[in-house]
C-alpha cells in the first residue's frame, strides 16, 4: 500500500507538517517495501486559494490510499474521500513517528475535517 505523510522536509526524519493543503512536501511511503520518496507541494503551498483541493489531486495522482497529516480542512477532506483516499489526522513528530503511529493503530480514519477552511 502507498501512503502519504505531510512533511516539512524531504525525509522521514523531518517533522510532520500539520497542514495538509499547504504542507511543504508529501512523502510517499510504500508500506510493503519501506521505500519512500518526497514530492514538493509547491503549487498548493503558494496558491491563493484552493490549496487543499490541489493537494488532494496531487496525492491522488501519487497513488496513495491513505494520508497521514496533522489536520485536514473541509474541501481537501471531501476531495480526498471522493477519490477513495483515507484521511488520518493527528499525526505528529517526525515522518518516522507518524509511520509508527499508523502501524501501531494509534491513528484512526477521520470521519470529518478537523479544522475550518483556510486554517493557517
Amino acid at each position: 500500500m502507498k501512503l502519504v505523510i505531510t512533511s516539512s522536509g524531504k525525509t522521514l526524519d523531518d517533522a510532520v507538517d500539520p497542514r495538509f493543503g499547504r504542507a511543504a512536501f508529501f512523502i510517499v511511503v510504500d508500506t510493503e517495501t519501506g521505500a519512500s520518496e518526497a514530492h514538493a507541494n509547491t503549487q498548493s503551498l503558494n496558491a491563493a486559494q484552493g490549496a487543499g483541493i490541489q493537494a488532494a489531486e496531487t496525492v491522488s495522482h501519487l497513488g496513495a490510499s491513505v494520508v497521514l497529516t496533522g489536520h485536514c480542512g473541509p474541501k481537501a477532506f471531501r476531495a480526498l474521500t471522493a477519490a477513495g483516499i483515507q484521511v488520518m489526522v493527528g499525526a505528529g513528530g517526525s515522518g518516522q513517528d507518524a509511520l509508527k503511529q499508523f502501524q501501531n493503530g494509534d491513528l484512526k480514519p477521520a470521519e470529518k475535517p478537523d479544522v475550518e477552511g483556510h486554517w493557517a
